[in-house]
C-alpha cells in the first residue's frame, strides 16, 4: 500500500521582522507549492513585535490560505513562540524555522524525502556559518560544553531548523516545561532521527534579535534542564576541600607533637578562605539556578499568551494560553 503524502506546516516564530516577512512568505510558499501532497499551511507566530510585522502578515493572509498567523499578547522569547507555533500546526509533519531565512525553505523537500524514508526527526546539522568569528566559535563551544554534560547527547552544531513528525510534535506539545531547549527536548522525545548537511545563510534583512544576554540564558536553558553536572561539581569539590583539609589537619597535629611547632602562612590562609568564599557563593548561584527554574515552573503560568489568531476559522485548543481572539482574514 502507498503511504499518503503527508500534509506539511511549517512553523515560524518572527519578532521585528516587518521589512523581511515578504520574501518570507514568499520563498516558503514557492517551495510548498512544488511539494505534493496538501493543503500545506504556514503557521507564524508575531512573538510580540513592535513593528509592522503583524499589519505586512495579515495583508498576506488575505490572499494566501495556507498562511494562519498566531500573535502572542507580548515578546515571550523565541522557544516560547517557537512553542506556540507547534502547538498550532496541523500537519502530518511540521518543518520548524526562523524568520530570518537563515534556515533556507528550499531544504524542505530534502527534509521530506529522508521523513519519508522513516525517519521522525530529521534536524539540520551546520556546516558552515556566516556570522562574526566570536560568534561562531562561542556556539562550537557551547555545543562541545553541552555534550560533556548532558544526559541526552544534542547533536553537535545543530539548531532549531529540521523537520518533526506529528508524533514527535504530540510529545513535544506534553512537555510542561516553562524554560525550554527545544533542541534537547527534540533529542530526547528519540523515535528514528537523522541529520542533513546546511550551509547557514546570513540574514535576509535587518539585525539579529538574540543579544548575547538571550543567547546566553538560551545556553543556561539547555544546560541545566539536560544536566545536574554543576550540582554534582559542587559536592565533588566540596568533598575535595574536606579532604584536603583534613590532610593539612593530621600535618598540624602532627608537626606540633613532632616539630614542636605550628604551620605558619597568614596570607595563605587569607587566600585560602577568600577562595573558598568565592567557591561557595559560586555554586550558590549554580544551585540557585536550578531552584529558580523550580519556582518559575511551580507557578503553573502559561508558556505564552494569544492576543488572536488570524486565518483560522477556529484556535487549535492547547490549554497553554488565555483564550484567543479569531480574526477570519479571509471573510
Amino acid at each position: 500500500m502507498i503511504a499518503p503524502l503527508p500534509r506539511v506546516s511549517v512553523a515560524i516564530p518572527v519578532f521585528n521582522e516587518a521589512d523581511g516577512v515578504a520574501e518570507l512568505l514568499r520563498r516558503v510558499g514557492d517551495t510548498l507549492r512544488a511539494v505534493p501532497g496538501g493543503p500545506h499551511e504556514i503557521v507564524i507566530v508575531n512573538d510580540g513585535s513592535g513593528d509592522d510585522t503583524l499589519a505586512r502578515l495579515a495583508q498576506h493572509a488575505l490572499t494566501d490560505d495556507r498562511v494562519v498567523i498566531v500573535s502572542l499578547s507580548r515578546n515571550f522569547g523565541h522557544q516560547a513562540a517557537l512553542t506556540a507555533a507547534l502547538d498550532h500546526v496541523t500537519g502530518d509533519v511540521a518543518i520548524v524555522m526562523d524568520g530570518d531565512l537563515q534556515d533556507p525553505p528550499e531544504l524542505i523537500p530534502d527534509l521530506l524525502a529522508l521523513h519519508a524514508s522513516g525517519h521522525d526527526v530529521v534536524y539540520a546539522r551546520r556546516s558552515s556559518r556566516k556570522e562574526p568569528w566570536w560568534l561562531r566559535a562561542s556556539y562550537f563551544l557551547f555545543y562541545r560544553l553541552l555534550d560533556r554534560l548532558s544526559t541526552v547527547r544534542v547533536p553537535l552544531d545543530s539548531g532549531d531548523f529540521g523537520l518533526l513528525s506529528r508524533r514527535v510534535v504530540d510529545q513535544l506539545r506534553r512537555m510542561p516545561e516553562h524554560h525550554r531547549f527545544l533542541r534537547g527536548m527534540r533529542t530526547w522525545v528519540g523515535f528514528r532521527q537523522t541529520a542533513i548537511a546546511v550551509d547557514r545563510d546570513e540574514r535576509h534583512t535587518g539585525t539579529s534579535k538574540f543579544t548575547f544576554r538571550k543567547l546566553l540564558g538560551l545556553a543556561f536553558d539547555g544546560i541545566f534542564a539536560f544536566s545536574i553536572v554543576p550540582i554534582r561539581a559542587a559536592a565533588l569539590l566540596g568533598a575535595l576541600v574536606i579532604s584536603l583539609s583534613a590532610l593539612f589537619g593530621g600535618y598540624a597535629v602532627w608537626a606540633k607533637l613532632f616539630m614542636h611547632e605550628s604551620p605558619r602562612g597568614f596570607t595563605a590562609l587569607t587566600l585560602l578562605i577568600t577562595f573558598l568564599s568565592g567557591v561557595q557563593l559560586f555554586f550558590l548561584g549554580v544551585i540557585g539556578e536550578y531552584v529558580g527554574r523550580v519556582y518559575e515552573q511551580s507557578k503553573g503560568r502559561p508558556i505564552y499568551v494569544v492576543d488572536q489568531i488570524i486565518g483560522r476559522d477556529a484556535p487549535v485548543d492547547t490549554g497553554r494560553g488565555s483564550s484567543p481572539r479569531i480574526a477570519a482574514a479571509r471573510r
